[in-house]
């Protein structure tokens, strides 16, 4: 083999289809080796068999074990040279002829390349074809989150429900902030802060030397969820815990769970651990899993001193409609709420089933004062929920569109 062998030959492709080969021969040749070895054949003239063999062993191996592994897979690409002799992989580690390793003789011709991607030499088209198949990467196992994207809440268990909470954590993590009426000292700021400025005049004989300016102070949009635990929502009470720890923990929302009363959760879901957090707010609601008064529970929010959190908040509602209260109850109750709330948000578990109409009556009650309805039903539904709660606050305040024919409802 003479220097005109590799003339002209991406070097970096057939770097990698010999990296391939050695690493389906059990040599561990990752993307650090295969540079090593491109830089090398970049740097090193490739004068004979000898300088390319022992070029690629320094470059692509690492340990000793795999010494014999490389002989092999370097003797078989280059096939018509002469068999490699035993090398200090057979030889025991104990000899002083170990240190000296007889390499191939030097060849004029490599061959077909054996299957390398030998770019100037005209290979039959199958062999081209081959070659890309080989070098073509292998399809990226799908995450666990994208495998549960799809699955009802019931099909899940413990730990898969705990890699939702973590993927909701980081859904609400960027939650947008609005402009309020406080205004802060800054260096960015464009208004004149009179008092900063005034008061620093004092030291300058009451002449204004350096003037202060203060910027509008930016907070988050308060949140407060409602979360039903009924009987009817078994499935998807452990799930919208956790959707209410996501908001408690990164939003500093007001966060209620509600079955026949209402209990505030905030405390419990803000501890570090999620487990603990879920373990402490199952145990604090004691009507869990029993029935449903949605619109005794939003009086009650309403009447407590909680009721002023709502105030220019975005209010979260999980639950699938059924009530036990009259619908005109919670039709009185929503439009309390709706007059007091900057958004109300709906979040149904059966909304993303194909061909759903809301003609549960307490569903139909409050759709007129919700602006927007979510389902709520899978993984995949709740971290897009949680998105599109992030940009509530830039939406107008459409309502939901009227029903066309109006729905028969079922009491």
């Amino acid at each position: 083999m003479n220097s005109a062998v590799l003339r002209g030959i991406d070097r970096a492709a057939f770097a990698v289809a010999f990296a391939d080969r050695l690493r389906h021969a059990g040599v561990p040749a990752g993307l650090t080796e295969v540079d090593d070895f491109v830089r090398a054949l970049a740097a090193s003239p490739l004068v004979s068999m000898s300088t390319l063999y022992w070029t690629a062993r320094i470059s692509l191996v690492r340990r000793h074990a795999h010494l014999a592994a490389f002989d092999r897979v370097f003797a078989a690409v280059f096939a018509d040279a002469p068999p490699l002799p035993l090398t200090r992989s057979a030889a025991p580690p104990g000899r002083r002829d170990d240190v000296h390793v007889p390499v191939p003789a030097d060849t004029d011709n490599a061959g077909p390349g054996g299957g390398l991607p030998w770019a100037t030499l005209p290979p039959a088209v199958a062999e081209a074809r081959e070659s890309k198949a080989s070098m073509r990467l292998p399809e990226r196992r799908p995450s666990a989150l994208a495998v549960l994207a799809d699955r009802p809440f019931e099909e899940l268990d413990a730990a898969q429900v705990a890699l939702l909470g973590d993927a909701l954590r980081a859904a609400v993590a960027g939650w947008p902030t609005r402009r309020t009426r406080r205004h802060a000292v800054g260096p960015a700021g464009r208004r004149v802060a009179l008092r900063a400025t005034i008061a620093r005049a004092r030291r300058t004989a009451w002449e204004p030397v350096e003037v202060v300016r203060e910027r509008p102070v930016r907070r988050p949009r308060r949140v407060v969820l409602l979360c039903d635990v009924s009987e009817s929502m078994r499935a998807q009470a452990t799930a919208y815990l956790h959707l209410m720890r996501a908001f408690a923990v990164v939003a500093d929302a007001e966060v209620f769970a509600f079955a026949t009363t209402l209990t505030r959760l905030t405390v419990a879901l803000r501890h570090t651990s999620a487990a603990a957090a879920v373990a402490q707010a199952s145990a604090a609601v004691s009507d869990r899993f029993g029935g449903t008064r949605i619109a005794t529970n939003l009086r009650a929010l309403l009447a407590s001193h909680h009721g002023d959190a709502v105030r220019g908040a975005v209010v979260v509602i999980g639950s699938d409609g059924w009530d036990s209260d009259l619908p005109g109850e919670l039709a009185a109750m929503m439009a309390r709420l709706r007059r007091r709330a900057y958004r109300i948000i709906w979040l149904n578990p059966r909304a993303g089933a194909p061909g759903f109409v809301p003609r549960v009556a307490g569903m139909a009650a409050a759709l007129p004062y919700c602006d927007r309805l979510l389902p709520a039903g899978t993984f995949r539904d709740l971290v897009d929920a949680a998105s599109q709660l992030q940009s509530v606050t830039c939406t107008d305040g459409l309502k939901w569109p009227t029903l066309t024919p109006a729905p028969r409802i079922i009491a």
